[in-house]
C-alpha cells in the first residue's frame, strides 16, 4: 500500500518503506499526536520520535525489536506522556535539546545541539534546532540521497504554517527565520515533512505560502 501519512487515533500505523529506513507513523490520543518509529533496514535498530502517549500502543508498534533511543522534539507535555514507561520497558537512551531537557519527566541521557547526529543502525539523522515554539525544539532530517529527504519537525512546521508562538512577535520572527534559513533555503521541494500533529506535507507544497506566513505573523 502507498504511504499517505493519514492516521487516526486508535487506528493502525501507516508504514513507509525506504531503501535503508522504514518509517512507522502512529496517531495517539488524547491530543492527536504523531509518534514515529524509525527502523534501520540493515540492522533492525530503532529510534522513536516523541513517545507522546498511549505507551501500550507504542510498545506494540515497537514489538520485540530493539529500540536504541527515544528522541523528544520539545518540552510540551503532550509529546512525552509515554516517555517514562517506554524508556523503562525498552531501556532506550533518551535524547533532547538541553534547553528543553529539564522539563521532561525523566533524565535525558544525551543532549543534542544543532548539527549533531543521531544514528539508527547504519542510518544517520541530523539535528536541526528550530527556536520559537519552545527554546529547545528540534527537527530530525534523514537524507536518503538526492531529493530523497525526510524531515520530522515536531511542532515547529505544519501544513499551512509554522508552530504556535502565542502571538509573541519575537518568537514568531525567530521561528520563521529558523524554518526559512535552516529548512526551506537548504532542502529541495521534494522533502517530506512529518509533523507532530496531523497530516504530512512537502516543502514544495508549503514554499509558495512563506510570504503569507510572514505577513500574517503566525
Amino acid at each position: 500500500m502507498t504511504y499517505t501519512g493519514d492516521v487516526q487515533v486508535g487506528g493502525p500505523a501507516d508504514v513507509r518503506e525506504l531503501p535503508k529506513l522504514t518509517i512507522g507513523k502512529l496517531a495517539v490520543g488524547p491530543y492527536d499526536n504523531n509518534a514515529y518509529l524509525l527502523r534501520c533496514n540493515e540492522t533492525g535498530d530503532g529510534v522513536l520520535i516523541d513517545a507522546a502517549a498511549e505507551a501500550d500502543r507504542l510498545l506494540a508498534l515497537i514489538a520485540d525489536q530493539p529500540l536504541s533511543a527515544i528522541v523528544t522534539t520539545h518540552q510540551h507535555g503532550d509529546h512525552w506522556q509515554a516517555l517514562e514507561q517506554v524508556a523503562k520497558v525498552t531501556g532506550a537512551q533518551t535524547i533532547a535539546h538541553p534547553l528543553d531537557a529539564p522539563a521532561l519527566p525523566v533524565p535525558v541521557d544525551r543532549e543534542v545541539e544543532h548539527g549533531d547526529r543521531i544514528t539508527v543502525g547504519v542510518v544517520t539523522l541530523e539535528v536541526i534546532h528550530l527556536r520559537g515554539h519552545t527554546p529547545g525544539s528540534i527537527a530530525l532530517l534523514y537524507d536518503g540521497g538526492g531529493d530523497d529527504k525526510h524531515l520530522f519537525t515536531g511542532d515547529s512546521l505544519f501544513p499551512g504554517g509554522v508552530g504556535n508562538t502565542w502571538n509573541d512577535p519575537e518568537r514568531f520572527e525567530q521561528l520563521y527565520a529558523d524554518v526559512v534559513e535552516r529548512i526551506f533555503d537548504r532542502l529541495p521541494d521534494e522533502t517530506w515533512i512529518y509533523p507532530g500533529h496531523g497530516k504530512d506535507t512537502t516543502l514544495g507544497a508549503e514554499r509558495p505560502s512563506l510570504p503569507e506566513w510572514k505577513a500574517r505573523g503566525w
